[in-house]
């Protein structure tokens, strides 16, 4: 595989999940105000906590490949930045197998986390709906985040001005 065919994937997944995480948002959003409205008038709307937990972690899940992506975390360089430019190079790679270290072990215990929920059935205390599929999308996120952090180790450091 090439080095573009990789950033193209990258991009193509990053985009789509963050889409659903825009909507994830939205029906978040939704979902609360018209509570709030409608417990105005003792009629709320059953499991809307348990869905704004889903929902919050969907968009948690889905964003992060794309903010990942475009660079978009707290990065605090005011040190390396400092530093010559190969050892730069050599942190900025070390840095990101350890990340790639550590979403991979997330992803493949939340992908085992999902396989126990689905076998004993777990599901949400008032809707009754199963936790597996959140679970398996959240460790795909994790494989996808692996994957954006490969393309960003493999491209040239951009340094800022």
């Amino acid at each position: 595989m090439t080095k573009s065919y990789l950033a193209g994937l990258n991009r193509t997944f990053s985009r789509f999940l963050f889409v659903i995480a825009g909507f994830a948002l939205s029906g978040t959003m939704l979902l609360t105000v018209a509570d709030v409205i409608l417990r105005a008038f003792k009629r709320p709307i059953l499991g809307t906590y348990e869905l704004v937990g889903l929902l919050g972690a969907v968009v948690i899940g889905f964003a992060l490949p794309q903010t990942s992506r475009l660079k978009g975390h707290v990065m605090m360089d005011f040190l390396t930045g400092k530093l010559p430019d190969a050892l730069q190079t050599v942190l900025h790679i070390l840095t990101r197998l350890l990340a790639i270290g550590l979403f991979a072990v997330l992803g493949w215990n939340t992908w085992i986390m999902g396989n126990d929920f689905y076998r004993v059935g777990e599901v949400t205390p008032t809707l009754q709906l199963p936790l597996y599929p959140v679970t398996y999308l959240m460790a795909l996120c994790c494989f996808i985040e692996c994957l954006v952090l490969f393309v960003d180790m493999l491209t040239k450091r951009e340094l800022e001005p």
